[in-house]
């Protein structure tokens, strides 16, 4: 005869497993870099339609994103606007180095809205007063900030507009604060530009050389999706998501500039 309590032992460690709990519903929880917003929400009911894995993004500056997961946010899986911070996490055992990926390569323009009669031709335009605010990334944590920052200074004129300088939280903020006209210009990427309604100039690589914008995905230790989320990484990398990325003018692995 069995005992109910013996019954209610061998249970309740299988209730407990099938809770509800992040690790059980089968979504992976990726951190991604701003920049990859508009090619990441392409991306991810593609992989969900093709694998049945369910992802949420949480899209921000990538040096706060680093905090977050160093902290222990329940993230999956990271895709990083620069190499140098996944790196730093691998280094702390808080990512796995052998699933580290460069996926992208960013580059940076000058936008500003349709609608307005500034049309700057190149970075150093920026110093003439007519550009009364001029919107960068937060070069504190953001990783298109720093390559903003770095093509001002190389250009000679970041002390003449340090004064007029909006930040935003990240690039993708930045953008929002030219597109909304609370700014007159901002210093974006490229694949944001794309897919915004507006004039933009790419800004030459060489003048950020110390801050390429090479991008790196990796899978955080201890997650319990981590086989999902070297699929996703995968796709990412496969024929369909380059298609998506080259679409948005991210550089491929491959063709990636360094200095």
């Amino acid at each position: 005869m069995t005992r109910p309590w013996l019954v209610v032992l061998f249970i309740l460690p299988f209730l407990v497993a099938c809770g509800t709990t992040h690790a059980d519903t089968g979504e992976l929880t990726v951190a991604a870099a701003a920049d990859v917003t508009p090619a990441f929400q392409e991306i991810g009911p593609l992989f969900t339609a093709q694998t049945g894995i369910p992802v949420a993004f949480n899209f921000g500056s990538t040096g706060q994103l680093a905090q977050q997961i160093e902290r222990g946010a329940p993230i999956d899986l990271f895709f990083a606007a620069n190499k140098r911070l996944v790196e730093d996490l691998a280094a702390q055992a808080i990512v796995d180095p052998e699933t580290m990926k460069v996926y992208a390569q960013g580059r940076i323009t000058i936008w500003t809205r349709a609608d307005s009669s500034l049309r700057p031709q190149q970075i150093t335009d920026l110093a003439d007063p007519v550009y009364r605010r001029i919107a960068i990334a937060n070069p504190e944590h953001a990783p298109y900030g720093q390559a903003a920052r770095e093509a001002l200074e190389r250009a000679g004129i970041w002390k003449q507009i340090e004064d007029r300088l909006v930040f935003g939280e990240n690039v993708a903020q930045t953008l929002t604060l030219a597109d909304t006209g609370n700014v007159d210009v901002a210093i974006v990427a490229l694949s944001l530009s794309i897919q915004r309604e507006g004039y933009w100039v790419l800004i030459p690589s060489e003048l950020h050389p110390d801050h390429p914008l090479i991008q790196m995905a990796a899978v955080v230790n201890g997650t319990q999706h981590a086989e999902s989320a070297r699929r996703f990484v995968e796709f990412v990398l496969g024929p369909e998501g380059h298609a998506i990325m080259r679409k948005y003018g991210f550089l491929l692995p491959g063709e990636i500039i360094e200095r």
